[in-house]
């Protein structure tokens, strides 16, 4: 099914993210360049408290979707063995009927997947935004403090000097601000015309 795929990324990209941030830099970083600042958002999503209790309960919520769509699965699976074992017994009428009625619970289990897929997808994003929201102004002050002329993004730098790096700053003060966040599935909001 999808829905592991989505907790695999998601998971796999927050792991990913540490790795880089732990790889060995240069003996020699060069010097620190007065007014340039470096944050790496993805560092922050995977080790602060918050960061981390999101991944924790979309883990939950991902393993929630997934019992709740494995009974489909597995009758879906059933009513096949069923119709195969027994379909050259069955008239012709008889078998056309059941193989429809299948058909059509196929399609339901995999459009209420993909209602689940979307809710977590959309419910990620939610507490990413709200992760982004309490750390702008934690970065502003950051910036303002230590007399940033630039703040550039650690995805985009290859190398840098460790001490122009502000995300433990930023994590820290995150942890203190927003230690925690608690939610459930959310549902995706329904677009109207013309948004």
């Amino acid at each position: 099914m999808k829905l592991f795929a989505i907790g695999a990324f998601a998971l796999a990209s927050l792991v990913a993210s540490t790795a880089v941030a732990q790889t060995a830099g240069p003996a020699n970083p060069g010097p620190v360049i007065p007014g340039v600042c470096v944050y790496f958002n993805q560092r922050l999503l995977a080790q602060s408290t918050a960061g981390q209790a999101v991944q924790a309960r979309m883990e939950q919520l991902s393993q929630e979707v997934q019992g709740e769509l494995t009974p489909y699965a597995t009758s879906i699976q059933s009513e096949i063995q069923t119709l195969q074992t027994s379909g050259a017994s069955l008239s012709e009428a008889e078998r056309n009927s059941r193989s429809q009625a299948l058909q059509q619970r196929i399609q339901e289990a995999q459009q209420l997947e993909q209602t689940r897929e979307n809710e977590l997808r959309y419910t990620l994003n939610e507490q990413r935004r709200l992760i982004s929201v309490a750390v702008e102004p934690i970065l502003v002050a950051i910036y303002q403090e230590r007399g940033c002329g630039i703040l550039l993004s650690r995805e985009s730098v290859f190398m840098m000097n460790p001490a122009m790096d502000v995300t433990d700053l930023a994590i820290q003060r995150l942890n203190t601000a927003l230690p925690t966040l608690s939610f459930n599935r959310m549902p995706v909001p329904v677009q109207q015309p013309g948004q």
